[in-house]
């Protein structure tokens, strides 16, 4: 028996620029959220239709799970510890769902599964190892927003992957962190995930992601020089600009001068060696806006995770990077983040995500580039 939970309201912060939704579903809709939870996990119940493998599911009700694999007819146990309803948030129908719906099934799935597949982010994650602990693996589907923590398939359709895997007894098992963003760090200026929990998690080489890690203390004086390097050459060269999240794109826009974000993307008009700051903490909405003068996008890679696009920048969503051409895209890293010598992209369209596949080149240094293996 598998365990299967959906968080459905998991990821709606993202491309309007909350970095995550807990505690800002209202504001989230407000500004434009739609839920972004069901069509990932659906993507997950698809590409597991595809394998001659049975399985039969312990869910929730409702938006918890059960609609999915009624849709998809696997073959399923509910949990009906309540009922789920509905509510109205400035027109959006949303589950009215919570993170005690999340441990109350985990309490109840204890005992009963081999293994509990969630989709979710980094605070259902934390919700889910709170009552399991070392109990049962857990495997995150990610349709969050950071997604740091280190259970998490690369993809909805790795994530069924790792579970046939599993199945078939080729998954090795392994203690990963529960990581979430470190909020006393955040408002001192510095991106660090800090660690909650430890889990065991199902893990197949190349479909299950690593955690965060921060910038080695022996590279921080030559990520200076890079990003010195970095604000340098954008100067010189007119147009508009997408600048990225993350510490490293920070020292950048502190070289320039702006009053960028941190956690989130900004637009900057460079011309003749100047720059304005056109649009701080910008959602997709913002970029979509800027397409027609050909941006160019600053992003670095997620140390440990390998991602460019798809964790913790989902501002630029399939529509803003349908439009960017590969060329167009710098990539700022130090050179322990491309160790592996492969980066990410997913962002749910495949024609988006194919056309970054290949090479792209990573800025390692004032004077040095590696061709690196995007996946």
């Amino acid at each position: 028996m598998i365990g299967f939970i959906v968080n459905p309201i998991a990821g709606m912060g993202g491309r309007v620029a909350l970095k995550g939704t807990d505690g800002v579903l209202e504001e989230a809709i407000r500004r434009g959220a739609r839920p972004v939870t069901p069509e990932l996990a659906k993507l997950f119940l698809s590409e597991l239709k595809n394998y001659n493998i049975k399985i039969k599911f312990l869910t929730g009700p409702g938006p918890l799970g059960e609609d999915y694999l009624r849709e998809f007819n696997f073959s399923h146990e509910i949990i009906r510890h309540r009922e789920v309803g509905f509510r109205d948030i400035y027109g959006v129908k949303v589950p009215d769902t919570t993170a005690e719906d999340t441990k109350k099934l985990v309490k109840e799935m204890l005992g009963e599964v081999d293994l509990i597949v969630f989709a979710g982010g980094d605070g259902t994650a934390r919700d889910i190892a709170e009552v399991v602990d070392l109990k049962v693996p857990i495997l995150g589907i990610p349709t969050g927003v950071k997604m740091f923590s280190g259970v998490f398939a690369t993809s909805p359709e790795d994530a069924a992957r790792v579970l046939v895997e599993f199945l078939k007894g080729n998954a090795s098992i392994e203690k990963r962190p529960i990581l979430d963003l470190d909020e006393d760090a955040y408002r001192r200026d510095e991106l660090r995930a800090r660690k909650f929990y430890e889990v065991l998690t199902p893990v197949v080489e190349t479909l299950v992601q690593g955690s965060k890690e921060a910038v080695r203390t022996d590279e921080e004086e030559d990520l200076e020089a890079l990003a010195e390097a970095v604000a340098e050459d954008i100067l010189d060269n007119d147009g508009i600009y997408f600048l990225g999240a993350g510490s490293t794109i920070k020292k950048i826009k502190d070289k320039l001068g702006i009053d960028g974000t941190l956690l989130g993307v900004d637009v900057i008009r460079v011309k003749d060696g100047r720059v304005k700051l056109l649009v701080k903490d910008a959602s997709e909405k913002d970029l979509l806006s800027f397409l027609k003068e050909r941006p160019k996008v600053v992003v670095t890679v997620i140390g440990g995770l390998n991602f460019l696009f798809g964790r913790g920048n989902q501002q630029f969503s399939p529509r803003v990077l349908s439009e960017i051409s590969k060329d167009d895209v710098i990539v700022v890293a130090t050179p322990s983040k491309i160790r592996e010598g492969i980066v990410r992209v997913y962002t749910g369209d495949r024609n988006v995500d194919e056309k970054f596949k290949g090479y792209i080149r990573v800025r390692v240094s004032p004077w040095m580039e590696r061709l690196v293996k995007v996946i």
